[in-house]
């Protein structure tokens, strides 16, 4: 649906907007915001949306969407609400498409960077990782912890399909909350880009495991019990 201009993260507004728009191809919104804003479509331009712009695009074209339905595209237009332009977008993933992999999340404030804190984090960026591939599979946003009876409880929620998590810095209680939830924490104080710290995660996949990440991937008793001289490498202070 992309016109030459038409950056990934206008292109991800505009479709999540159409999807709001139940019966609304994301190239017939396009034509309508074109007809609107006129090309080239920016992020000043969506941001600034209005409901009664969109109402108005190609003669009406949009007259007959309810309104309720309307409102939820311009959040979507505007930025306001979906998958962050703050984060990187993740890539469609089933379940078993990565044969021997983990799920790791990363506390993270933007980007595909670890540079978050587990309770203040802007959102988990969720990973797919084997030995020899790597995928970002979902962006976890944690806007309604601050809504939440039990904050740490909620935010261990958000990744309880997760099986490592990587932090800047975890308090003992919540650290210890994640343990309990089958989650192992690894902090990384110097925090860095996500794919170069899970490149040397790879590398520990490919070699030599410790028996908590080797239990993980199904390898059998007797094969862990070489790997227990690299357990200290892989303890984290909780």
């Amino acid at each position: 649906m992309a016109r030459k201009g038409l950056s990934r993260e206008l292109a991800l507004r505009i479709g999540l907007a159409a999807r709001a728009l139940s019966d609304t191809e994301p190239k017939a919104l396009l034509d309508i915001l074109t007809d609107i804003l006129e090309m080239p479509i920016t992020r000043s331009k969506l941001d600034g949306m209005t409901l009664e712009q969109l109402k108005s695009g190609c003669n009406g074209a949009l007259g007959n969407v309810d309104a309720e339905s309307l409102e939820q595209a311009v959040k979507y237009l505007r930025g306001e609400e979906g998958i962050s332009p703050r984060f990187a977008a993740p890539v469609p993933y089933n379940e078993g498409d990565m044969a021997d992999s983990i799920r790791v999340a990363i506390a993270s404030n933007g980007g595909d960077l670890l540079d978050g804190h587990f309770a203040s984090c802007q959102g988990f960026l969720v990973y797919q990782l084997s030995a020899t591939d790597m995928q970002l599979i979902d962006v976890r946003q944690t806007d309604d912890a601050v809504e939440a009876e039990d904050k740490t409880a909620w935010l261990v929620e958000q990744i309880a399909d997760c099986h490592v998590l990587y932090v800047v810095s975890v308090g003992g209680p919540a650290a210890a909350k994640v343990i309990k939830a089958g989650i192992h924490p690894i902090k990384m104080p110097d925090g860095g880009e996500a794919a170069v710290i899970l490149s040397q995660l790879q590398g520990v996949l490919a070699s030599s495991p410790p028996p908590w990440l080797a239990k993980i991937l199904g390898v059998g008793p007797e094969q862990r019990v070489r790997f227990e001289s690299e357990q200290d490498d892989w303890e984290q202070e909780a």
